[in-house]
């Protein structure tokens, strides 16, 4: 299969610019609200172990999936499969990533407009005197205005920075974006583990606990590595098509890999020590999720001195994690307007925006007004929130791999990531035989087991 000429293709200007696009795209509300808890729940250190483990067995050859095929199409999540296998129905799989991006940009940019009414609380000072901090967040996201309001800012600052355009746009952004958000994580980080008691909430956070080790914790685990770096909605793949052919695709793949662990590790010592210093270690009854941000964290910022401050960088670091996501997730939709119909970045931009503003909006709007609306007793938000993780995400990934592996083929792989013979590596051949054989094993039980197991992905 010859290799695709780029033509006139927008693309990064440096590696650091992949790296922080890429890492911005994995890196996201997740990695603060999630990762944290389903961690200390699950073993601690021994669930880190597992998880770093399966990012290396896994998650990086995944990655280095999607952006060989992202870069040697040189196009979009539906125009790379049309090109690599012309004639073929694999083009239904990037057309399962970008209704995957499409969905998860309409539930996410609602969590994404939480986080700038509680900077405002913060910035206000009205955060730290909140008496019933879930009462608040209730009352807030049941309101039919509010929410929406601040849904509308994040969409319209997410399609501003994607109407830039690649370079001035999203690498300019995410440059910037992405050290600033290390930076206010660590200053964080360094006011949590100084707490009195917080030396505790480090010791259940990385000392194996082999003891709270099952089947679903490895399940979780395996998932969490798998799909806590944006793989299987074709991001990667519309990333990796902007990728210059020097690049060293598997030196880049393993940087935003361990990128995305370190935030996430780092997001665990900004909340986990936290909490045991003000909650007495109450953390076995705290769930993942938006109510440990919007509900819980609230009152740990009250009782920590100096909380307001605290509170105001912890969410504008919350929004800065979601603004980042979002970027990434709108290119999906736009490369695909701009290249298969033909349509101008800016046109693009605009109904891609205002069309995932729609359905986001309806998606906000099922906390409050349009609460009674359900489907197999689930809301709008859930039903976009369950069918995007745990269906569209797991399978696409599975199809991805599946495709690479059998399909694409070792020599055109290979190939790739050696851009044509230039780089040598024994792991090349390595990486080829985990995502011909090991990883489509290995996500196809994450995706049986994420339609029966609660919270695998």
């Amino acid at each position: 299969m010859a290799n695709i000429p780029s033509g006139n293709r927008d693309s990064f200007t440096s590696k650091f610019g992949v790296i922080a696009a890429a890492a911005g795209s994995a890196v996201g509300l997740g990695n603060i609200w999630r990762f944290p808890l389903v961690t200390t729940q699950n073993g601690g250190g021994a669930f880190l172990l597992l998880y770093f483990g399966f990012i290396i067995l896994i998650g990086i050859p995944v990655i280095m999936s999607e952006f060989s095929i992202g870069r040697r199409a040189q196009a979009n999540a539906l125009g790379a499969f049309k090109k690599l296998a012309p004639k073929t129905p694999w083009f239904l799989v990037g057309s399962l990533g970008i209704v995957t991006a499409f969905a998860i940009l309409a539930f996410y940019s609602t969590v994404a407009g939480w986080t700038l009414e509680y900077l405002l609380e913060a910035l206000t000072g009205r955060v730290i005197h909140i008496d019933d901090t879930a009462q608040n967040f209730a009352e807030f996201s049941a309101d039919p205005v509010r929410p929406v309001v601040w849904q509308l800012l994040v969409m319209a600052l997410t399609g501003g920075i994607v109407f830039a355009g690649i370079q001035k746009g999203i690498e300019k952004f995410t440059k910037i974006l992405m050290p600033l958000l290390v930076i206010l994580i660590g200053l964080v980080v360094i006011r949590s583990v100084t707490l009195p008691g917080a030396g505790e909430g480090v010791k259940y956070l990385f000392i194996p606990d082999w003891s709270a080790v099952n089947f679903k914790t490895v399940l979780m685990a395996l998932g969490q590595a798998a799909f806590s770096l944006s793989i299987g909605m074709g991001t990667l793949i519309t990333y990796g098509s902007y990728i210059q052919k020097e690049n060293h695709l598997l030196n880049t793949a393993s940087t935003v890999a361990f990128t995305d662990t370190l935030i996430a590790i780092l997001a665990s010592l900004m909340v986990v020590p936290a909490i045991f210093a003000f909650s007495a270690g109450n953390i076995e009854q705290m769930s993942p999720g938006p109510g440990l941000v919007f509900e819980v964290l609230p009152n740990v910022f009250r009782a920590m001195p100096g909380g307001v401050i605290f509170a105001a960088v912890f969410f504008f670091l919350l929004f800065v994690a979601a603004l980042t996501s979002t970027i990434s997730v709108l290119e999906v939709v736009v490369a695909y307007l701009k290249e298969e119909l033909n349509m101008s970045r800016g046109k693009a931009t605009l109904i891609a925006s205002v069309s995932i503003t729609v359905l986001g909006v309806l998606a906000t709007l099922s906390f409050g007004p349009l609460a009674h609306i359900k489907l197999f007793g689930m809301t709008i938000f859930d039903i976009l929130n369950f069918s995007s993780a745990n269906i569209m995400l797991t399978f696409g990934a599975l199809f991805i791999v599946i495709f690479v592996g059998w399909k694409l083929g070792k020599s055109n792989f290979l190939d790739e990531i050696s851009n044509k013979g230039e780089l040598q590596s024994r792991l090349f051949k390595v990486v080829f035989f985990i995502i011909r054989y090991i990883a489509p094993v290995a996500i196809g039980i994450i995706a049986v087991a994420a339609l029966f197991i609660q919270g695998i992905t």
